[in-house]
């Protein structure tokens, strides 16, 4: 089931009690990025260890270490983890939603909101669905 659709079928109470901290949001991502095991993007070695931050992965042969957020539409998010997957949701469940509306209900700069939208729709739009990002090395996040 593509993550788009994942998001979809949960109503906003079973979304938060599922995603309600960082370290959750974490796991998803890392058990969505590499669901066929970890290949280093550097040197194509599937031999890791623990990286530096939680489920971050460390490259045994090249010692690269990536983090589970890193080429995903959550990197360098300015947000904490868990509001960024509920904007993720609010965007996937209705995508005609407007920045001002999820800047209200978020408490969160306009702007913010506008920057990560996009980011998420760009996913969309390409047709990769909401793992997008988190497999294909994603949106360039600047």
């Amino acid at each position: 089931m593509k993550s788009s659709q994942f998001f979809q079928h949960l109503n906003f109470q079973d979304f938060q009690s599922q995603f309600s901290d960082a370290e959750t949001c974490l796991e998803w991502i890392a058990g969505v990025k590499w669901p066929d095991g970890y290949s280093c993007r550097k040197c194509g070695n599937t031999n890791y260890c623990k990286g530096k931050s939680p489920y971050s992965r460390r490259c045994t042969r090249c010692k690269s270490d990536e983090s589970a957020t890193a080429h995903t539409v959550f990197h360098h998010c300015r947000i904490p983890l868990p509001e960024a997957f509920k904007m993720a949701w609010m965007v996937c469940h209705n995508p005609e939603v407007s920045t001002y509306e999820i800047a209200r209900i978020m408490d969160v700069r306009q702007m913010t909101c506008w920057n990560f939208k996009k980011r998420i729709m760009q996913c969309l739009d390409e047709g990769k669905g909401f793992e997008l990002m988190l497999n294909s090395g994603g949106v360039n996040a600047k």
